[in-house]
């Protein structure tokens, strides 16, 4: 959870401040993106992250989960089912992130012309 009063340490000093706190790290954002307008089960998750491992994936799940950015739904099922989404939270997150991806695809060409990428 977010550091900026969940856990009791320095409040946040402005919105980019607590919205960053909610994102800290690779994985949230390309969960996130991963997760934009689509349920999707654990196995899928690993698919579309590549890279990340089953106990990260379980744990920044968990984490977003906390902040109320994912949804998990688990179902009564044999085998059991779970699936995640976004939360209306998450969504409005996810479309604050498209800018800040929009940013990375232009500084990415960027550095590919310039033998950098």
């Amino acid at each position: 959870m977010g550091a900026g009063g969940a856990l009791g340490m320095q409040p946040y000093v402005c919105g980019l401040d607590a919205a960053v706190d909610v994102i800290d790290g690779k994985w949230k954002v390309l969960i996130i993106w991963a997760l934009n307008h689509q349920r999707c089960r654990f196995g899928e998750l690993r698919r579309l992250v590549p890279g990340v491992t089953e106990k990260v994936l379980t744990q920044q799940l968990r984490e977003l989960e906390a902040d109320g950015i994912v949804h998990r739904e688990s179902y009564d099922t044999k085998p059991p089912k779970v699936e995640y989404s976004l939360t209306e939270l998450g969504d409005e997150l996810n479309t604050a992130l498209g800018p800040l991806g929009a940013w990375g695809r232009r500084r990415k060409a960027a550095l590919e012309r310039a033998g950098q990428g």
